[in-house]
């Protein structure tokens, strides 16, 4: 009896864990089948958009950024694809021994290594970083072949802008670069981030810059099935790039080559515009530099060189260099006088060689002739004493107020960043620039200089071409654009972008006919006679020579004994033809010394380039880079043989259009080549202190 109860029990208990593991099978039966009804019925839709993201990647295709030509069409900015080595550092576990393995294979140099550590600063972990650029195709097919060592390192093809003429106008085109991190915060927080997608590359200066949007373009995409690995296996669907617009400058890429090869070594700049639109011809600041330096990255000792160069190649002199104008003020300072009704034309000064002025004397050139002086004759001889009295006469305040509305000491609006304001001095701007009381009075004496163009005047070229064009045109005024128009690549229209009209200045055409007669006179029989002698044309102009550093009272200046950076600067303003303005000029050569020896005949050759369409002989633009030169020499050649740097190479814009602003290679080098920019002395400020520097004998 016992053992059949036994068996009674133990079959109990059997069945009882029989039906729990069946109820526990069923249970599990049932949370699968509830698992499955919630991923495929509840969660389907979600679930499926993952998947297919899984398997469907959206890539960013990045336009082609748009071309930059001249007023004639010449191409000045384009693009060319090459392939480069990339590394993802997300997925690289050791980098240095996966760079060390790749120059086995690929030549890295030091210089590579540290723009790659650079970039790696600049940018994100996961982002992918060029550490070589512009492989052969043998590089290429070489990596290829071993890439399977290399997790996280791939080649890629990729578009480098192009600069095919090198360092002419390097400083109006500015350049392209690698977008950092500030930059790109600012990005993302705009409206136009998402166009940015994929683009790496953003305009850093000059026209690039300023004109961003017009030659960026539109971002397409393009939906790619991958495999599990990540790999692309076919495109699905995709929205193609708009490339970016045709921005025409209106520049005279060869009048500016032109200009830059008579420069030679020396440092300046020179501003040419067209009185008649604001157009700006020709915006060269000297030395200049090589913006493809930039593109994918410049090196250490490249941006040491240039970075800390006494020469300031990448300072741009003609839009932030200010310097006191010297005696190109006066045509101005007599247009005030006029203007204010403070003198006359006939109002005669007897000009004693000196003029004093509570117990200082201030002086003139030994070689001025002196006598009596009316308005024209003192224009025409750059008599100081005539414009030190006239100073006198109207008084700072008034100096300001009459010379402001010709964009003097302050921004001219021209089309790119980064325009300083120049100083037009005056008792307000006294009264904010210090701080202690006892420096914020104005004195009397202080006035006496500025009417030589001296004491605290300090403007840029850009400002006093555009004063020149203002005065020479009878009023007119436009805002300087260095733009012409934009192209549409997709619709072919054509967007205007100069001729700017802001409200004229309400001047006597009277009074401005005299002011342009005696800056005829000073081409005919005046400082610069020698320089426009036998010129086809009739132009007005006015030489100056202005104080780099201030000197003691009664110390006599010699050119011979001061440093090289210290000496005086040549400037040189004027307009073309005199009776129908169509070009007007300002120019400054640093510590050149006499305006006409050489600023003058800078503009001499650019008059004749723009009028006669003549090109100096070889012996002649010898002569002017050294500064000897007056009248030209030897036979002059026509402007179509002026042959552009590179210009083989250089397509035309509607083939680079035709290509997409694409081209297979960069243009070869240089042919008609200007001066490298050798190491010249920083850019000296005009004084700016309490008590201005007491003026000796100025030189005209």
């Amino acid at each position: 009896m016992t053992e059949i109860k036994n068996v009674e029990q133990e079959l109990s208990r059997f069945q009882t864990r029989l039906l729990a593991a069946a109820a526990f099978v069923l249970l599990c039966f049932g949370l699968l089948g509830y698992r499955l009804f919630h991923l495929q019925i509840e969660k389907h839709d979600e679930l499926s958009v993952r998947a297919e993201n899984n398997r469907i990647s959206v890539v960013p295709i990045v336009p082609n950024r748009g071309l930059i030509v001249d007023r004639n069409g010449v191409v000045l900015a384009n693009n060319y694809s090459a392939y480069t080595l990339e590394i993802m550092p997300a997925r690289v576990d050791d980098l240095d021994a996966t760079i060390n393995r790749l120059a086995e294979v690929i030549d890295i140099q030091t210089r590579d290594r540290k723009r790659f550590k650079r970039l790696m600063d600049e940018s994100k972990n996961f982002e992918s970083l060029p550490i070589r650029t512009k492989l052969t195709d043998e590089e290429v097919a070489r990596f290829t072949a071993q890439r399977y060592r290399f997790p996280g390192v791939d080649v890629k093809a990729r578009l480098f802008r192009n600069y095919p003429l090198g360092e002419v106008g390097s400083h109006l085109l500015g350049y392209i670069g690698r977008i950092n991190q500030a930059e790109k915060e600012v990005i993302d927080d705009s409206e136009g981030a998402a166009n940015y997608r994929g683009t790496e590359y953003i305009g850093k200066l000059g026209v690039e810059q300023s004109y961003e949007a017009d030659l960026h373009g539109a971002t397409g995409f393009e939906e790619v099935e991958t495999s599990a690995s990540g790999r692309a296996v076919r495109r699905l669907h995709s929205n193609p790039a708009t490339p970016g617009n045709t921005v025409v400058l209106s520049i005279d890429i060869r009048l500016q080559a032109l200009v830059e090869t008579l420069f030679g070594d020396r440092r300046g700049a020179l501003v040419a515009i067209d009185p008649r639109n604001g157009e700006v011809l020709a915006f060269v600041s000297k030395p200049t530099f090589d913006p493809n330096l930039f593109v994918d990255g410049i090196d250490v000792e490249s941006w040491r060189e240039l970075n800390e160069s006494v020469d300031k190649p990448l300072l741009n002199r003609a839009l932030r260099g200010t310097y006191p104008p010297g005696s190109t003020y006066k045509p101005f300072m007599a247009m005030a006088a006029l203007n204010s009704n403070k003198r006359s034309p006939s109002t005669l000064i007897n000009d004693t060689g000196s003029f004093t002025f509570g117990g200082h004397r201030y002086g003139s050139p030994e070689n001025e002739r002196g006598g009596i002086m009316d308005m024209r004759r003192a224009i025409v001889e750059s008599s100081n004493v005539y414009f030190y009295t006239l100073a006198n006469e109207m008084g700072v305040d008034l100096i300001h107020d009459q010379l402001s509305p010709f964009g003097l000491g302050r921004k001219t609006g021209i089309d790119v960043e980064g325009e300083v304001t120049g100083l037009l001095p005056s008792t307000a701007w006294k009264r904010r620039a210090y701080k202690r009381p006892e420096l914020q009075k104005w004195y009397a004496g202080e006035t006496i200089s500025l009417g030589i163009g001296q004491g605290y005047n300090s403007f840029t070229m850009l400002q006093m071409a555009t004063a020149v064009a203002t005065l020479s045109s009878g009023g007119q005024r436009y805002e300087p654009r260095l733009v012409r128009q934009i192209d549409d690549v997709l619709t072919g229209e054509k967007r205007k972008i100069s001729a700017q009209a802001i409200e004229p200045i309400a001047l006597n055409p009277e009074q401005v006919d005299v002011i342009r007669n005696a800056m005829n006179g000073v081409t005919i029989s005046g400082t610069s006679a020698r320089v426009f002698a036998g010129a086809g044309y009739l132009s007005g102009g006015k030489t100056g020579t202005a104080q780099a550093v201030g000197l003691k009272q009664n110390e006599k200046y010699s050119a011979h004994r001061v440093e090289e950076h210290l000496r005086d600067h040549a400037l040189y303003i004027a307009f073309a033809p005199v009776t129908d303005p169509q070009i007007a000029v300002a120019v400054i050569v640093e510590n050149a010394g006499w305006g006409a020896g050489a600023a003058a005949p800078i503009a001499r050759r650019l008059f004749d380039y723009m009028l006669l369409g003549q090109v100096p002989s070889e012996e002649d633009i010898a002569a002017t880079r050294a500064g000897t030169s007056a009248a030209p020499i030897g036979k002059p050649r026509t402007a179509q043989d002026l042959v552009l740097p590179g210009s083989g190479n250089v397509p035309s814009a509607a083939a680079a259009s035709a290509l997409g602003g694409a081209a297979s290679a960069p243009p070869a080098a240089l042919a008609l080549t200007p001066v490298s920019s050798p190491s010249t002395a920083s850019l000296t400020p005009a004084a700016a202190a309490a008590e201005p520097p007491d003026h000796r004998a100025l030189q005209r």
